[in-house]
């Protein structure tokens, strides 16, 4: 199978768009609407641009809008550090067994760590063959 570069015929770029057609006068109107919103919308946000054809717009920080929550969900601020606490945090302790079921800790083959539990099992471990 031989590989071939495609022909301009199937190229996506440089294709004339055909003239608009609509259903009704309405659907027209609407869609001019429509479009009209969208620059002038776009020509709102031109100015919350930091950069724009390439020369620096001074933004003024008064006039871009500042998020607040809805109403009823304007929650109480909680600090993450209480006021009464000064020096270091104690930190976790590290879990130790305690227990005396558990003898020890014995290594089969291939480093396998296994618990040993009598006097037998630590024997019929180190006599197993690799």
């Amino acid at each position: 199978m031989t590989m071939h570069l495609e022909g301009p015929w199937l190229s996506t770029t440089g294709k004339q768009k055909t003239k608009r057609k609509w259903a009704s006068a309405e659907q027209k109107r609407k869609a001019e609407q429509l479009a009209l919103d969208w620059k002038v919308k776009q020509a709102e946000w031109a100015k919350f641009k930091p950069f724009s054809n390439k020369k620096v717009v001074p933004t003024n920080l008064n006039s871009i809008p500042k998020l607040q929550p809805p109403p009823g969900r304007e929650g109480v601020h909680v600090n993450s550090k209480p006021d009464s606490v000064t020096g270091p945090i104690a930190c976790k302790q590290i879990p130790q067994y305690t227990g005396t079921k558990i003898l020890g800790i014995g290594t089969m083959h291939k480093s396998n760590a296994v618990p040993i539990f009598s006097d037998e099992e630590a024997v019929a471990i180190s006599t197993m063959r690799r």
